[in-house]
């Protein structure tokens, strides 16, 4: 159960009661405050007894016999001396313009506020309630109950006199009224009767269930809903009745309405009030609770509860006890509950007290969320309902739950959360970073300071990287690494890595920060040389990406020896920046980087280096001998001599014959090739190579006294010489190893032979007829000569343009036509050719046609 503390201006009302209840998590419904003002100076000289509401204004009446009209924050506007004695009801209509006034001398008032019209009449018992027509204000509305003994209806006549007729009596005292639309309640010691005012008829009477409690003490509370649902609370029963219309075949003698009770069910304490809030109830309680230590039953704190009415229970939705002045004497009929239908207003009414409930709205949502330490969906419900917000500002409950999570020692939650709570706020960012370096932990904060907008002042950022710097170099890199340069004064910090180098001089995370210090400070040349000197993978991307192609050319041994492969082809990429001479030049004394250089230099452009050709001999015979050979064959620059002197000092062979075989010297090569590397296969090839006959012989006079030799020739040189010059030279009785098979091989390359040699001769001979034969029918077509054509060597018209005369035309099979005599006279047995293919190579073209007429 949630205790309500109602706070008065200025001082708080504390409870008698000792024993206190557990606080519940459960966040209340309403929220409660006394009405003062006014009514504060009211009740400390008098007891309030009744009061009704409207939503312009409030009517309180007193046990002296007077009725204030207050404002809603407890003002009173208007005074009314209406009895000595005790106010028993007060009623207005719903303009609020008329008011009806009982008392318990009998005294019945019914007067306009803003007007002059007065009823009042003085009966001869105590007079417990009124109640005036919801719309008294109309002329055809002119009606209000009384009740005492009995239930009086008063009605204006035509003539402006008031008449009254008698609704209900002989059960006791008439207690409680409450009149909606057409429709009256009333509560008599008996039950509750229900009168339609237009029929005229009485529709329903509704026994109280609990008939031993005292009707005046525990008196009935009535309330209607809506124009057609009352809600009876009596004791500790509750009963929602609703007024239906009878069909009209079950009328007969029956009133046209009637009603059903649609719930009903018992609650734990005594009934004192009640009131609609949408579909549940809200409910004024009187509470007896016995005293542990006496035994004996006291009053305890009214409660007011928030109810879900169900079919035959209910289920409580919220439960607060209320400190109300004075509840140890008050009595069940002492408390009284008023309501504002407009705004969800409640008044809880109690002779000395009138506290007011109000449904919370999100401010005070915030509030209790704010109380119970719930910062982060105290935030999250203001950024929800920041326009319906009015009390709170959403940078107010975060800076207070970042608060709350420092003092929880929480830091990395605090400062992860100023990003979403400060935004753009530089100056607050600023006052929180001084908090966080006051307990120690800028560390904390630095992942989520802000790096763009805002941008803060530098010395934030420095005192920073001064704390880091102190103690965690690699995380001072890591900000170094992902702020921009442009945050800090970059010198100072530069010195203060600078100081701690001083003391740690071959700490590589303090190099490597300064380099990228340097960077961003554009002095690229330091931080070129941290790099190199760290051997760091970023140099080649730093020269490239700042161009600083003129700070190398000192530092190209150690580029070299950091990554010989990437170093060599930047360097061969930017020629225009530093030339070939000068790599060469700086890697004089470390003639293995320039091996490297120069070979990938070879590699690109055999052309480019040739000034380096010589050099290159040497350098390859030293450190790379398996690209010497191609490096040879390659190069058109390199001296032959000098490479032959080289390998013939280093004895290899391979590269030498290379060399005397390119020189001319070819019968040394094959002597060098025979006698050093004593491989026949590789000797037939370097002779098939150089297709000499010389060579060939020589061969064979060096293998004809060792058979390997002699085996490896009859093998191979079946297709190049012819090999009975070898077979005859063989001495007898030689042992040549495979001689057999090499014979037999000999054989069968020389019967290949003869079989291409003839397959050749068929093919050469089919097409030669082949092509006889196209030629054939090609000469034998006949040649179209028209008006058209000209003698190639005249140039006039081939035919005559007098066909009567005679003449003479030589056609040729290339299709050029001559007059015969433009052309010479041909020899005895010789044939006649165009004059034109005959003189461009073009083949002869005999004559085929000569026309003559």
């Amino acid at each position: 159960m949630a205790e309500a503390e109602e706070q008065e201006t200025g001082s708080v009302e504390e409870s008698t009661d000792e024993s206190e209840e557990e606080e519940s998590e459960e966040e209340p419904k309403l929220k409660y405050e006394r009405l003062s003002n006014g009514v504060t100076e009211i009740l400390q000289k008098d007891a309030a007894s009744c009061m009704t509401v409207h939503d312009k204004f409030l009517a309180l009446g007193t046990h002296y016999g007077k009725v204030y009209l207050l404002d809603v924050q407890g003002n009173i506007t208007q005074k009314f001396d209406v009895s000595p004695v005790k106010i028993n009801q007060i009623s207005l209509d719903e303009s609020g313009e008329h008011m009806g006034v009982c008392s318990e001398d009998g005294k019945v008032q019914v007067f306009g506020l803003y007007s002059g019209e007065e009823f009042h009449e003085t009966f001869d018992c105590p007079i417990k309630i009124v109640a005036v027509h919801p719309h008294f204000v109309r002329s055809s509305c002119k009606q209000f109950v009384t009740g005492g003994k009995k239930l009086l209806l008063f009605e204006r006549s035509w003539m402006n006199r008031w008449k009254s007729s008698v609704l209900h009596e002989g059960e006791g005292n008439i207690r409680s009224v409450k009149w909606r639309g057409h429709l009256i309640a009333w509560a008599n010691n008996m039950g509750v009767k229900i009168f339609d005012i237009t029929l005229k008829q009485r529709i329903t009477n509704v026994p109280r269930d609990d008939v031993s409690l005292r009707p005046d003490m525990y008196p009935c509370s009535l309330c209607w809903k809506d124009s057609v649902t009352l809600i009876i609370g009596w004791g500790t029963s509750i009963k929602i009745c609703s007024v239906k219309e009878r069909h009209a075949s079950e009328m007969r003698d029956l009133p046209s309405r009637y009603v059903e009770i649609v719930s009903q069910f018992e609650t734990e304490f005594y009934i004192s009030g009640l009131a609609p809030l949408c579909d549940q109830l809200v409910v004024l309680s009187y509470v007896k609770e016995v005293s542990e230590k006496t035994e004996r039953e006291y009053c305890a704190r009214p409660r007011l509860d928030i109810i879900q009415p169900l079919p035959e229970t209910c289920e409580e939705i919220s439960s607060d006890a209320l400190t109300v002045r004075g509840f140890q004497e008050n009595e069940c009929r002492d408390y009284h509950l008023e309501y504002s239908e407009g705004e969800s207003l409640f008044y809880i009414v109690s002779p000395r007290d009138v506290v007011v409930a109000k449904e919370r709205d999100q401010d005070d949502h915030i509030d209790w969320l704010l109380e119970k330490k719930k910062y982060e969906e105290a935030l999250m419900a203001a950024e929800i309902s920041q326009r319906n917000i009015k009390r709170h500002k959403i940078l107010d409950i975060g800076l207070a739950y970042i608060n709350h999570l420092v003092e929880r020692g929480e830091y990395d939650i605090a400062a992860r959360k100023c990003q979403k709570i400060l935004g753009k706020n530089a100056a607050l960012w600023e006052y929180e970073v001084y908090k966080f370096k006051e307990i120690g932990q800028l560390k904390a904060i630095s992942p989520y300071l802000p790096r763009g907008d805002p941008v803060l002042k530098p010395l934030i950022y420095e005192m920073i990287l001064h704390e880091f710097l102190e103690s965690d170099y690699e995380g001072f890199a890591t900000l170094i690494r992902e702020w921009p340069g442009d945050l800090y004064n970059n010198s100072v910090i530069v010195q203060a890595v600078r100081d701690h180098l001083k003391k740690d001089s071959q700490n590589k995370t303090l190099l490597k920060t300064l380099a990228e210090l340097y960077t961003y400070d554009k002095n690229y040349g330091n931080a070129l040389e941290i790099y190199l000197t760290l051997r760091h993978k970023d140099v080649f991307q730093l020269i490239h990406k700042h161009n600083l192609f003129s700070s190398i050319k000192d530092k190209i041994v150690l580029l070299m020896d950091f990554d010989s492969e990437k170093a060599v082809d930047m360097l061969l990429d930017n020629e225009d920046k530093i030339s070939i001479k000068k790599v060469v030049e700086e890697l004089e004394d470390r003639p293995e980087l320039q091996h490297v250089y120069l070979h990938k230099l070879f590699k690109r452009d055999h052309h480019k280096g040739q000034r380096y050709h010589e050099k290159q001999i040497s350098l390859y015979a030293e450190y790379d001998r398996p690209n010497l050979l191609p490096f040879l064959r390659d190069s058109t620059h390199c001296p032959l001599e000098k490479a032959l002197e080289i390998c013939q000092q280093r004895n290899f062979v391979e590269e030498t014959v290379y060399l005397l075989s390119r020189m001319g010297n070819s019968r040394s090569a094959l002597k060098m090739i025979m006698e050093e590397l004593h491989d026949v296969d590789k000797a037939i090839e370097f002779a098939k190579e150089q297709d000499d006959g010389e060579l060939w012989e020589d061969l064979i006079l060096y293998s004809i006294d060792k058979p390997p030799f002699i085996t490896g020739l009859l093998n191979n040189i079946g297709t190049h010489v012819d090999p009975i010059l070898l077979i005859h030279r063989i001495k007898e009785g030689m042992e040549i190893p495979n001689l057999r098979d090499s014979l037999v091989k000999i054989l069968q390359d020389y019967n290949l032979q003869i079989l291409l040699r003839e397959g050749c001769k068929k093919i050469l001979v089919a097409d030669s007829l082949s092509l006889l034969k196209k030629m054939h029918r090609t000469q034998m077509k006949g040649v179209l000569v028209d008006e058209e054509n000209i003698c190639e060597s005249c140039l006039s018209p081939i035919l005559p343009t007098d066909a009567a005369k005679p003449f003479s035309v030589v056609v040729f099979h290339c299709r050029h036509m001559f007059h015969k005599e433009c052309l010479p006279v041909p020899s005895v047995n010789s044939a006649q050719y165009c004059n034109i293919c005959s003189a461009k190579n073009r083949g002869p073209g005999s004559a085929i046609l000569e026309m003559k007429k």
